[in-house]
């Protein structure tokens, strides 16, 4: 191995990090979802309550999109540093030889 160095476990407390966040906007988004308005009594304000959860339900699936594609994306770049530190490791191998 070279000297380009990242420990792993950096990218593995990102994904958890951000897959445990991805899961909690699910759950919120689904108590938004089956939260019963008609609780709040008046029927105008039970109509704003629904209105209320729909529109945060929908930014809350949003935010869970964005942040499994954050997984993704510090999976890909885990995958990208792993190949980058073994072809510099291969090249100053050759550069060795060559000496």
């Amino acid at each position: 191995m070279s000297d380009l160095r990242l420990d792993d476990t950096i990218f593995a407390h990102l994904r958890k990090t951000f897959s445990s966040i991805s899961d909690r906007m699910e759950t919120t988004r689904r108590s938004l979802r089956s939260a019963d308005a008609s609780a709040v009594g008046e029927s105008k304000l039970i109509e704003e309550v629904q209105d209320f959860a729909d529109d945060w339900g929908y930014g809350v699936k949003q935010l869970g999109k964005h942040t499994q594609g954050a997984v993704k994306m510090i999976n890909k770049i885990g995958e990208s540093f792993d190949k980058l530190d073994l072809d510099l490791a291969e090249s100053l191998k050759t550069k060795k030889k060559e000496k």
